[in-house]
């Protein structure tokens, strides 16, 4: 007996609260997207909240003005609950007015590109929707209802002035300058006497002792020389001085050998060989006691204060760059460290294998920490430098022959209008041609609009095609073709 009053009393808890609810005395929860009859806000009532007047999803519990200045419109307790897609008449409007429009046609209900001239029902029986000469413009624009706006979730953003700009990222490795690396050959048949205490990997400077070369060549060279300038015949006469002192210089002697000589007036049996330039040792072969022939390479030595950045960029992202641009380089050896550079070359020839160009960047390497083959990341900034006309990269409708954006009208009016773009970056696509700064794009929901735009265009081709005499009256066909 109390289990059955414990129930009686819930199920009559739960049916005044079913009262209350219905009655307004308690508000009902309000789902997104509602839109709240004019004709019922008007009505009695104390207000339970205040609505944006032209049913947008805004509401205020206190009385509230758009930014326009309009009211908010108040919304009574027992105000009718409407989830129509159509557009709610304004307060104005009465029943009469609309019907004095003129009718142009009738649409399929189901959005069928089918349409007549006169009133119909589809296989259904569902009643063809009137379409009214001030609904359907010529003007290449589509008209949506508020409901519907609200609900495909569509957003507007104004075209505005914006700096353009990518970052271009390419791979690519350290490697020496080439006017920076010299290399120390005989041109006579000579022989090493002795090698100075350097190695491969050794940093030398520019006259530092390399080696001491005994070459026959060069000795007989040096006594014409000294016989030329100590003569008391010729050493008043400069020209025979000249060329015996060319002689050596094609030898490839060293000025400081040839100084000493000059300055000793005597033929040494072996010349120093010192070091052309500062650098680093890339290469040893000289060893002592050895004979050395015309050309051989004993050492070579590069400087690598200054190096090359050699990097591979796409074939979309060459054409933003150019020579003297500025470079940012980070290897992969110092991560957080940036070295700096400018665009010195470009490489004439493409890559068919990876579709890429190659760039030479010149980097200063004064602490000599990029070692060459060393991989290295570089990022390039192209694009404008200066504010640009641009909208979001969502605006813009891609069909890969043509760019197309949507505009919005306000009051719910949209218009799909063909632009030409420029460079893309930073989640903004430059507008070259096709709009300007008074307008407003669609940024979200715009696929949806552009098919409505589509079916906009397919009826008005049925509704021209309609305007010849009807025969779907007795066919049943819908006015289809």
């Amino acid at each position: 007996m109390t289990r059955a009053i414990v129930i009686g009393a819930a199920a009559a808890s739960f049916a005044a609260a079913g009262i209350a609810i219905f009655a307004g005395v308690i508000p009902w929860p309000k789902p997104a997207g509602y839109a709240v009859s004019h004709v019922a806000a008007a009505g009695g009532g104390a207000p339970i909240y205040y609505q944006h007047p032209d049913g947008k999803p805004f509401y205020s519990l206190t009385p509230k003005t758009t930014e326009d200045g309009r009211d908010y419109h108040a919304v009574p307790a027992g105000a009718d609950i409407s989830f129509d897609d159509a557009p709610q008449p304004a307060p104005t409007e009465s029943a009469e007015a609309k019907g004095s429009r003129k009718t142009k046609y009738y649409r399929n209900p189901m959005g069928l590109p089918d349409t007549s001239p006169t009133p119909k029902k589809d296989s259904m029986g569902m009643d063809y929707i009137p379409v009214y000469e001030g609904e359907d413009s010529d003007d290449g624009s589509i008209r949506l209802s508020p409901g519907r706006i609200q609900r495909t979730g569509v957003k507007s953003e104004p075209v505005m002035l914006h700096i353009v700009s990518t970052l271009v990222r390419a791979p690519g490795t350290i490697q020496f300058d080439e006017r920076r690396v010299s290399v120390i050959a005989m041109r006579a048949e000579s022989y090493v006497q002795k090698v100075a205490d350097v190695t491969t990997g050794s940093r030398v400077a520019k006259g530092q002792p390399l080696m001491e070369i005994y070459s026959p060549a060069v000795s007989s060279a040096a006594a014409e020389y000294l016989s030329t300038i100590t003569s008391k015949a010729t050493a008043t006469i400069e020209t025979y001085g000249r060329g015996s002192r060319q002689r050596l210089m094609n030898l490839d002697v060293p000025e400081s050998a040839i100084t000493t000589l000059e300055k000793t007036r005597t033929v040494p049996i072996v010349i120093q060989w010192s070091a052309p330039r500062d650098g680093i040792v890339l290469e040893r072969n000289a060893v002592e006691g050895m004979r050395a022939q015309p050309g051989d390479v004993l050492f070579r030595v590069a400087d690598t204060s200054l190096v090359w950045a050699v990097v591979d960029v796409a074939e979309r992202d060459i054409g933003g760059i150019t020579v003297g641009q500025p470079v940012t380089v980070r290897a992969r050896g110092f991560p957080g460290r940036a070295f700096t550079g400018k665009v010195s070359v470009i490489y004439p020839q493409m890559n068919r294998e990876t579709r890429t160009v190659r760039l030479r960047i010149e980097l200063d390497n004064a602490d000599l920490a990029l070692l060459p083959d060393m991989y290295v990341d570089a990022e390039i900034e192209v694009g404008s430098q200066d504010p640009v006309l641009a909208v979001p990269d969502s605006s813009v409708l891609d069909t890969g022959s043509r760019q197309t954006v949507i505009i919005d009208k306000r009051g719910g009016r949209f218009e799909p209008r063909e632009v030409k773009v420029g460079h893309r970056g930073g989640g903004y696509v430059e507008i070259t041609e096709g709009v300007s700064e008074d307008d407003t794009v669609v940024t979200s929901a715009n696929f949806l609009i552009d098919a409505e735009s589509n079916l906009k265009a397919a009826l008005k081709g049925f509704s021209a095609a309609g305007s010849a005499p009807d025969t779907s009256s007795t066919s049943g066909t819908g006015g289809r073709p």
